[in-house]
């Protein structure tokens, strides 16, 4: 995952496979509690799971402002950037 758009069609794939979402609903618009139906413990799920992706620490704080699935695509990039 180097660009942010390898980065959103993981977190898609994700996304597919551990929430059973329908793909075309996961876009960067969408928003993780409202139109996504996440919880945090959805959130704890994804966070590990992109720890392991990205074998990088992924600390719960980068994602606590996260909103939409352009904030964790941001966040995601800003992990494996630094």
């Amino acid at each position: 995952m180097e660009n942010r758009q390898e980065i959103l069609a993981t977190i898609q794939e994700i996304m597919v496979d551990m929430f059973e979402l329908d793909p075309e609903k996961v876009t960067l618009e969408a928003r993780l509690y409202e139109d996504l139906d996440f919880d945090s413990i959805d959130a704890v799920d994804m966070i590990v799971r992109l720890k392991e992706i990205t074998g990088k620490t992924v600390k719960p704080e980068d994602f606590k402002s996260a909103r939409t699935i352009n904030d964790v695509v941001e966040a995601v990039f800003n992990l494996i950037n630094s």
